[in-house]
């Protein structure tokens, strides 16, 4: 249909409607259809019963689907793109990452400064060095879990942060690349003595209520319909997990913590990477991040002289980015979640994308590593990046 725009109007307006008849930029439709295809597959395969997933390019348009069953035990549920999934680890980067830049900016918290200064009995003197940077970048020393997930030997935040800080080092602060929940443990810790409230009352208010990301928090019985959320894994005594966090450690922490604990939907993380991806402004239009911390965000952080490289909260190259598949460049970063979750970002493009799902129902064992490589590839291609399938 032809645009008709009377030539008898002034010059900035005759511009605009002009503007406005243009044809909208849209997603190439080939790639989409084989991460279509792809996420189909691994159902089919029984590598998980469904997923979500979101791929988008900022002014271009996006593509979302929900695909397979929300539930195969105890009864059969159709997936839709209203589910709200078990985020796992993204609970690192979406939000506690986020939340310490927030409170950086109000200056409650110092990056570079020990954590000794927000958590005076966090240790001895061995642990003197340790820096939140080094917490964000994994880079403390620490271990990699909390020992004792076993039923009835403690429950509760407060023994967490004890036991996280009686851990011996493994390696000396700054030297080593160790993936480490307890650094992000420490991080939801400090963060909660920062702002003086509860790590999941300030998520919900410092991120996902000036977002828009209203289907995301912690605790979502607490707000949610059970039938919304995607159950993970079935326990040893027959229990399906539906709305409890599947992570051990974080559940005996209550089901807050900040290395996991998040349940979202793919149109909230959505909306995320927008903000991130216009350098911190929400798609209402307010800044919710400076300029700096985006950049903290979403370039490298990591202590020099190692060769995996963070953020100071993200992925940017190490033996987890997987989901970057061959074309999203060195700048691109992102994260994955033990759920069956994957979210990659590239600035330069302007592009991401989002999968959710629940690999581990109703048991664990399966395995959708190459599903965030090949959706990665796809994205990119989606976005303009590399030749075209």
């Amino acid at each position: 249909m032809r645009c008709l725009v009377p030539a008898a109007l002034p010059a900035a307006l005759f511009a605009a409607l002009l503007a406005g008849c243009a044809t909208p930029a849209r997603l190439p439709s080939e790639p989409l259809a084989r991460a279509d295809a792809a996420v189909e597959r691994f159902v089919a395969g029984r590598q998980l019963p469904g997923a979500a997933l979101w791929i988008e390019r900022l002014g271009h348009g996006s593509h979302h689907r929900a695909y397979g069953q929300r539930a195969i035990e105890p009864t059969p549920e159709v997936l839709d793109e209203s589910t709200v999934f078990d985020a796992a680890s993204l609970t690192k980067p979406v939000v506690t990452a986020t939340l310490v830049q927030l409170l950086r900016e109000r200056g409650q918290l110092d990056v570079d400064a020990p954590l000794q200064r927000y958590l005076p009995g966090c240790g001895g003197a061995d642990k003197a060095a340790i820096t939140l940077r080094q917490l964000l970048t994994h880079s403390s020393g620490l271990p990699a879990s909390l020992p004792g997930n076993g039923a009835g030997d403690w429950a509760g935040a407060a023994p967490a942060e004890r036991i996280a800080c009686g851990l011996p080092l493994t390696a000396a602060p700054g030297t080593l690349f160790r993936y480490s929940d307890v650094n992000f443990i420490l991080l939801g810790r400090i963060v909660e003595q920062a702002a003086g409230m509860p790590l999941e009352r300030l998520a919900t208010q410092a991120l996902f209520a000036p977002l828009g990301m209203h289907d995301s928090g912690y605790l979502p019985l607490r707000r949610l319909p059970p039938g919304r959320i995607a159950p993970t894994e079935r326990l040893p005594g027959g229990a399906v997990l539906r709305g409890e966090v599947h992570d051990p450690t974080a559940r005996k922490m209550g089901g807050v913590a900040g290395h996991a604990g998040l349940f979202t939907t793919t149109a909230d993380l959505a909306r995320f990477a927008r903000m991130l991806l216009a350098g911190g402004v929400a798609d209402d239009g307010h800044r919710l991040l400076s300029a700096e911390s985006v950049a903290l965000l979403t370039t490298p952080q990591s202590p020099p002289g190692l060769a995996e490289r963070r953020s100071l909260g993200w992925d940017i190259a190490s033996p987890y980015a997987r989901p970057r598949g061959s074309l999203y460049p060195a700048t691109s970063f992102g994260h994955t979640g033990f759920t069956g979750c994957a979210f990659w970002l590239d600035p330069g493009s302007r592009s991401f994308f989002v999968l959710l799902s629940n690999r581990v129902h109703p048991v664990g064992g399966t395995n959708v590593l190459p599903l965030y490589a090949e959706l990665g590839t796809l994205a990119a291609q989606a976005a303009g990046l590399g030749p075209r399938p």
